[in-house]
Formats: C-alpha cells, structure tokens, sequence
C-alpha cells in the first residue's frame, strides 16, 4: 500500500531523471528557444550558508519510512536526488557529499561521481564510496537496493517528496536534523522563505490570471505530456499569480499524453516547460508543431517559460530564484 501512495509523488522524479538522462542527447536544434537561456543562469550554482555548521552528532531522527535512525557520523554523505542534494550543499556541508544522482545538475556537484538515477539506485556504486549516511526520496528503489545498503550498516534517511511550497521548510529541517545542524537548518529555511516572500510581494496584481500548462517533452522518444493535478506545478503556478491550466481543466492524473483536446479544455495563455524538454523538440518552432499547441493562446503568441530541469520543482533553497524566473518571464515588460 505505500509502494501505491508514493507512485503519484515519484512520477515527476522519474520525469525528471529522464530528461536529464536523454534530452541532451537529442540531436535537434533548439531554434526558438530563447527562453531557456533567461533560466540557466539561476540553476548553475547554490548559494550556501554564511557560516559553515559544525555537525552535533550522534543524533537518532524518525525517517518518513517509519524508522528511526540514528546518524553517527557525517564525513561521507550520498543524497540519493538532486534535490537533497541542494539542501546539503546550501547548509554548507558539500564538501562531505561523495557522490550524486543525476538529477544534482548545480555546479558544485558536477565533479562528483553519477552513483544513482533515483529509481536506479546501484546499491554497490553507493556502498563502494563507504558512506556514513544516504539520503532518500520515499520514491528512491529499487526496494532491493534500498535494503542492500540498510544490511551493509549504512544509515538511510528517507524524505518525504516536495509537493509544493509548503514543503520548502520541513524538507530543509528534516536533513538539517538528520546531520545535526539543526540551526542550519532553521536559518536556511528562514532564509528561503524570506526570499519566496519577497518575490511574491513583486508579482503583478492582475484580475484576469494568466492560464499556464506544464508541459512534459522528451521529444527522443516522442513523449508528450500535460501535467495535472499532481503534476507538482500547481503550487508554483498559483505563487506566482497564474492558474495550472491542466489541473484547472480536469486532469486528475500526474500527467497525461498530450492531446488536441485536452490542450483545447487547458487553453493555456503560456506554456511551462523544462530547458532540455523543449531543447529535445527543437525549441519553440518545435513546440508549436506538437499537434494542438499552435491552436492555443500560448502557441498563437508563442509564449513559453522555460526552466532550468534541476531546480525547477525541487522546492528548496533555491525556490525563489526559480519563482523569480517564472514571474519575469511570464509577466515580461508587463509588471
């Protein structure tokens, strides 16, 4: 039954893994796709705390797996998704991270091995760096793996997934307890919100919000989808003044194949979509051949926001810049 619960919450993960693995390999151009590069910018590095903490151990903090685990040591940590590992680098523990999954696309960590591809874990990749703690998705498996690393002694924290905003803060206090900096964690999530804040306080006031699909494309394997209600834009969406047009529209589902139909009932006014998704179309000229998207207000202007696939619903230290992001290219010269 729990397998069951999580799947919906690790569908975008296992998006994401994916067009990170393949999108850059698309041999397309990316004409027209302007956008993506207003995005990188705020995706290439985290910025982390002032002061680095010194780590208070041992501490025993409950898992979100239903265990307790007790954490010795922190010299040697495997955050098992990128962002988990955002939040340890933004503590200002990075320099004890061994290694990444390869959705940790900042560039502090892109020296470090690829151990992991979240749903992929390769227990003896992790185990073979001698970890003294792993960090978790309740998504992250396989089962096997997970338990494999568990028998070897290793500690496995296991976080629950980031929905939306309000999960910006327990995300960052629960690893920031679990490596015993806890005051860390307190300032970066103070920190992170103040940022949020500041940037909502900057968004235009409009009656009329504007409608905005989110729109999954992996175009290597001609993979087309709408997110919907459990997409996990819906929150970012709505932070910055816009309505999910998916979710709006009726889509229950995480996400859905793309159809004419289902973009006609969405009737976005912009299209969000991830940097290397549209890269792997062919940019925005691309997009707009993807049946039905031209016949929708977004496709008629050619209004499309494009961020950075990392960072863009990781719900962390770098939500702000990502929400920023959002807002200046949704409102443009209209704020």
């Amino acid at each position: 039954m729990r397998r069951l619960r999580t799947r919906v919450a690790g569908a975008l993960l296992a998006v994401l893994a994916l067009t990170v693995t393949t999108a850059c390999s698309s041999e397309d151009g990316a004409a027209g796709s302007e956008p993506a590069a207003k995005a990188e910018a705020a995706a290439e590095r985290v910025e982390p705390l002032a002061d680095t903490p010194v780590p208070q151990l041992p501490v025993t903090v409950r898992s979100s797996d239903g265990r307790k685990v007790t954490v010795r040591d922190a010299e040697r940590i495997v955050p098992l998704s990128g962002s988990l590992s955002e939040i340890v680098f933004t503590l200002g523990l990075g320099d004890r991270v061994v290694a990444r999954d390869i959705t940790a696309t900042f560039a502090q960590a892109e020296k470090l091995p690829v151990v992991t591809r979240n749903h992929d874990v390769s227990a003896e990749s992790v185990l073979s760096l001698k970890p003294d703690l792993v960090l978790a998705e309740t998504t992250t498996g396989p089962d096997e793996a997970m338990d494999q690393i568990r028998d070897a002694g290793v500690p496995v924290l296991v976080v629950d997934p980031a929905k939306g905003l309000e999960d910006v803060g327990p995300r960052i206090g629960t690893v920031a307890r679990a490596l015993g900096v806890p005051a860390a964690g307190k300032e970066l999530t103070k920190r992170s919100e103040d940022r949020i804040a500041a940037v909502r306080k900057d968004i235009p006031k409009k009656t009329d919000k504007p409608r905005v699909a989110f729109l999954y494309l992996r175009g290597t394997a001609s993979v087309y989808l709408i997110g919907g209600k459990d997409s996990g834009a819906t929150s970012l969406l709505e932070a910055a003044g816009a309505v999910d047009g998916g979710a709006e529209s009726g889509l229950e589902k995480d996400f859905t194949t793309i159809t004419t139909e289902a973009l006609a009932k969405a009737a976005p006014d912009a299209i969000l979509v991830m940097s290397k998704g549209l890269e792997s179309v062919g940019g925005i000229d691309g997009l707009v051949k993807i049946p039905g998207v031209a016949q929708t207000p977004a496709g008629m202007e050619r209004r499309v926001v494009s961020i950075e696939d990392g960072v863009l619903l990781n719900y962390g230290p770098r939500t702000d810049e990502v929400l920023k992001s959002l807002v200046d290219q949704l409102y443009g010269d209209t704020k």
